[in-house]
């Protein structure tokens, strides 16, 4: 490893051979930059709660990075749905630089810091935009085109699937980052698999330094999604499809 790379950088890059990823002295550079940028403007944009750079490593770049290994070998295209301060898709982009990367975000500010980001790192083929999944998942551009969906945590998994399901193709997976306990999620999320055109694939734990296990939800598209989801804006978190 370079000498010029700064410590906490080392330390993911320890952390990530226990995923067997090796970051590479540039990748680890665009993580700094990353981190430093994410702190500037979190002064003055509530980007994250998170600001303190070894919980940034473990809690943003390390948790993202553990999506990797379940990304299918000839993915191309991922769309991060409700990706915030840009996570998981931007660390995913950083360590697969040929991937294209569509990020979603309903928040303005966060979307001017995503540009941001893109243009400081020269990320290719990545695209921030500005928009509900609700919306976009309509636009024929963006319904049923990547072979990847992400998603962090955003809300619990019956509705993480009718924002997200909507733009796999069928073959395509949906990723979904999730905690400790996802098997009354699952369970509940049942009926909206079948309606929306998901099956469970595989449940991945995952274990992050100093922290509860969490799990890596993956499912497969296999019908397409029926045109009538995901319905209005709103719509799919106060009135989920529940079993």
């Amino acid at each position: 490893m370079g000498c010029g790379i700064i410590a906490p950088m080392q330390t993911l890059a320890d952390y990530a051979r226990a995923f067997e990823i090796a970051l590479s002295d540039s990748q680890l550079a665009a993580f700094e930059t990353y981190s430093r940028e994410l702190v500037a403007w979190n002064a003055r944009v509530n980007l994250t709660a998170i600001v303190e750079r070894d919980q940034v490593i473990i809690k943003h770049f390390l948790d993202s990075l553990s999506v990797a290994n379940a990304l299918p070998r000839d993915a191309t295209a991922l769309i991060d749905v409700g990706t915030g301060a840009g996570f998981p898709g931007i660390p995913l982009k950083i360590l697969l630089p040929d991937l294209r990367v569509t990020l979603l975000e309903a928040v303005g500010k966060k979307v001017a810091f995503l540009d941001h980001l893109i243009a400081t790192l020269h990320l290719r083929d990545t695209v921030a935009i500005h928009a509900r999944a609700e919306d976009l998942a309509r636009d024929p551009a963006h319904r049923e085109k990547y072979a990847v969906v992400v998603a962090r945590a955003v809300a619990e998994l019956t509705v993480l699937l009718e924002y997200a399901l909507p733009f796999a193709r069928v073959g395509g997976v949906f990723i979904a980052q999730k905690g400790i306990a996802v098997e009354d999620e699952i369970r509940h999320a049942t009926r909206a698999l079948k309606i929306l055109g998901g099956r469970v694939r595989a449940i991945a734990p995952v274990q992050l330094p100093g922290l509860e296990p969490r799990h890596l939800i993956v499912i497969e598209k296999i019908a397409r999604t029926p045109a009538t989801f995901p319905r209005r804006a709103g719509l799919p978190a106060r009135q989920p499809l529940t079993n």
